[in-house]
C-alpha cells in the first residue's frame, strides 16, 4: 500500500515538473547601442548634451546593459574623459566600452594604447550575459598592423571566438570599424577593415556561432546581412551624416529571434540643445 503510494506521488511530482519546464518562458534581454558618443565632434557642448540626453532616456527603459561602439570622444585627453565618465556614470545599467580610431589614434602606439587601458580600460575583452557571449575588439588593430599589439590581438580573437562557438552560445561580436559598408568583398576605404582580415572574420563568424556584429565609425546607419549574421553600424549621439536624427538602438533578444530598433533622442530636448550651442 505505501510502496504503491510512494510510486504514484513520484509520477504526480514528475509530471508537475514537467509541466513546469514545458510553460518556462524562455529567457529574454535587450541592450542598448551606442555609437560615437565622440564629445567634440558636432561641437563640444552639444555632444555633452546629447550624451547626457541618451542617458536620460536610457534610463527610463528596461534594458540590460549599454555597448558604446568606439570614438568615446574625439579628441582623447584627460579632460574629454572625464567629461565622458562622468556623463557615463549616469547610466541606471552596465555598460561595455568599446574602442575607436579617436580613443587610441588611426595608428595606435605604445603611448596611445597604453593611456587608453589606464584611463577607459581593456581595449579587448569579453563578457557574458544570459547565455549568449559578447566579444569585444580593437578593430583599429586590424585596420593597421601595430607590431606585437596586432598579433596579440588577432591570436586572443581567435582563441576567444573559438571557445565560445564550442560552447553552443550565441555571440555577440562588438567593433568600432564595420567589416565593409556596401559588399564583402569591396575594395579597401576609409570606412571599412582590409579585406584579407576582413574575409578571416567573416569565417570565423560562420565557423563559431556568430549572430550579429555591432560598430560605428560611419556616422550614417549602415546596415548589412551576411549569412543570416546581422551587421550594423548605428546612428550616433554626436553628429550624423546622412540627416538622420541623433540618437540610439535598442536590441531585443530570445531564443528564437533578434531584432534591433532605433530610438531617437527626444526632439524638444534635442531642438533646444541646437539652439543652446548656437548661441
Amino acid at each position: 500500500m505505501i510502496s504503491g503510494f510512494l510510486t504514484y506521488i513520484s509520477i504526480l511530482f514528475l509530471l508537475v515538473a514537467s509541466l513546469s519546464c514545458a510553460e518556462k518562458q524562455p529567457e529574454t534581454f535587450s541592450f542598448v547601442q551606442l555609437c560615437d558618443t565622440q564629445l567634440g565632434m558636432g561641437g563640444y557642448e552639444h555632444d555633452i548634451q546629447t550624451f547626457k540626453q541618451a542617458v536620460r532616456q536610457i534610463n527610463k527603459l528596461e534594458t540590460d546593459f549599454v555597448v558604446i561602439c568606439g570614438d568615446l570622444v574625439h579628441d582623447a585627453s584627460d579632460s574629454s574623459y572625464t567629461d565622458f565618465k562622468n556623463i557615463l556614470n549616469g547610466l541606471d545599467v552596465t555598460s561595455h566600452l568599446v574602442s575607436g580610431n579617436h580613443d587610441v589614434a588611426n595608428i595606435p602606439t605604445d603611448t596611445t594604447l597604453d593611456y587608453y587601458r589606464k584611463t577607459i580600460g581593456e581595449d579587448y575583452y569579453h563578457f557574458e550575459h544570459k547565455n549568449h557571449s559578447f566579444v569585444v575588439t580593437n578593430t583599429q588593430l586590424w585596420k593597421v598592423e601595430v607590431a606585437n599589439e596586432s598579433e596579440k590581438h588577432h591570436a586572443w580573437f581567435e582563441e576567444t571566438l573559438k571557445k565560445q562557438g564550442e560552447r553552443q552560445h550565441p555571440v555577440f561580436v562588438l567593433g568600432h570599424y564595420p567589416l565593409y559598408t556596401e559588399l564583402p568583398d569591396e575594395e579597401d576605404h576609409y570606412y571599412n577593415l582590409p579585406l584579407p582580415a576582413r574575409k578571416r572574420i567573416l569565417e570565423l563568424f560562420i565557423e563559431n556561432n556568430v549572430v550579429a556584429y555591432l560598430s560605428g565609425h560611419t556616422h550614417k546607419l549602415t546596415m548589412n546581412n551576411y549569412e543570416h549574421i546581422q551587421l550594423v553600424s548605428g546612428e550616433t549621439t554626436s553628429k550624423n551624416f546622412d540627416d538622420r536624427p541623433l540618437g540610439f538602438r535598442v536590441w531585443q533578444v530570445s531564443t528564437d529571434s533578434i531584432t534591433n530598433k532605433f530610438v531617437p533622442l527626444e526632439l524638444a530636448t534635442a531642438d533646444s540643445i541646437r539652439s543652446s550651442s548656437s548661441n
